[in-house]
């Protein structure tokens, strides 16, 4: 028994297009930020291995294993950080890198000083 897959032909696209390239041209400068779709969460980051002090952050998002944290200072892409998170009696400590960081693109976000990471959870 031999089974028949149709030939499926894709659509080709003209990328030169006036009309696609006037569609695309208003998309340039759209800032996706997907905060407000998860309850934020007062959280102490710790930056490097050894740290022992902890500075405030935001955990404004968090599924799998990546986590995006609000701060008020900058962390260079490539550190090491504890996410420690109080959850009632207990605190529940979490480690991760930092692979995308960079200034809030909303204006409360520029007139606060606040900075989005990205974080890969170990």
């Amino acid at each position: 028994m031999t089974a028949h897959k149709p030939h499926v032909k894709g659509n080709r696209v003209d990328w030169s297009d006036p009309r696609l390239q006037a569609l695309l041209r208003r998309s340039e400068n759209w800032k996706l930020d997907n905060r407000g779709t998860y309850t934020p969460k007062d959280v102490q980051v710790h930056l490097g291995w050894g740290a022992s002090t902890g500075r405030p952050a935001i955990l404004v998002w968090e599924r799998d294993q990546v986590m995006m944290l609000e701060t008020r200072f900058a962390i260079p892409v490539g550190e090491q950080v504890r996410v420690d998170e109080p959850q009632g009696e207990k605190l529940r400590s979490t480690w991760g890198i930092v692979v995308e960081g960079r200034e809030g693109f909303r204006a409360e976000d520029r007139a606060n000083g606040v900075h989005l990471h990205w974080l890969h959870l170990r």
